[in-house]
């Protein structure tokens, strides 16, 4: 599990073809020497397993389901990524709950000066609207975001200058898609309340006769 808080960038060293997949040589700008190998790391919100290591770089191999569903199919060596290890326990949770399974991908169709920061306008697969309110959370590229308005299929985001300076974010542009990971607890929300409620209900009137026959 992830919070979206990330803790450094890094950069693409080689992009190597596999047979199902590609296999990713990142280099951390922080110190990843109590990293093990088989450890998850967060790579632009996409949940990848460590391979590999040495000093601060590291390898790790791309399942072709994951290329296809993100922006890891366009990340070319020299491109920056955002990067964040695993929540520890007792860790601070500073962003949102995020597991590293991207949603879908949206598209920066505006961004737009305002004050010291930047608000970015994002357009999303309608499929994925219904999970993003307003001053709710959303994982872009593995960063906690707060939605500030939500219209139609797309919605805004504000970029404070720390954010910026920390993560990719200072040098996006219009048309560059992003990894999007909604709350997973709008996902839950949603499954519960359409549960077939008839299916449940007949199977504890089952239990109710079960134990009346046997004396209960």
């Amino acid at each position: 599990m992830f919070t979206g808080i990330i803790e450094g960038t890094g950069v693409v060293r080689e992009r190597k073809p596999l047979e199902h997949g590609v296999q990713l040589q990142i280099s951390a700008d922080f110190n990843m020497h109590s990293t093990n190998v088989g450890e998850s790391i967060a790579v632009n919100g996409c949940c990848l397993t460590i391979t590999s290591r040495l000093g601060n770089s590291f390898w790790a191999d791309v399942s072709a389901e994951t290329v296809e569903k993100t922006t890891l199919a366009e990340i070319q060596p020299g491109d920056p990524v955002n990067l964040e290890r695993p929540l520890q326990k007792g860790g601070r949770v500073g962003g949102h709950i995020v597991q590293g399974h991207v949603d879908g991908m949206g598209t920066i169709v505006t961004i737009k000066k305002e004050g010291v920061g930047q608000e970015i306008w994002i357009q999303i697969p309608t499929v994925l609207v219904r999970y993003i309110v307003e001053k709710g959370s959303v994982a872009l590229d593995g960063v906690s975001l707060t939605v500030n308005v939500v219209e139609k299929d797309r919605f805004s985001v504000m970029i404070i200058p720390h954010t910026q300076t920390v993560t990719t974010f200072q040098n996006v542009r219009e048309g560059q898609r992003l990894n999007l990971e909604v709350d997973i607890l709008g996902k839950y929300l949603e499954k519960i309340e359409f549960l077939d409620i008839e299916q449940y209900r007949d199977r504890g009137e089952l239990a109710r006769e079960f134990l009346k026959k046997h004396g209960f």
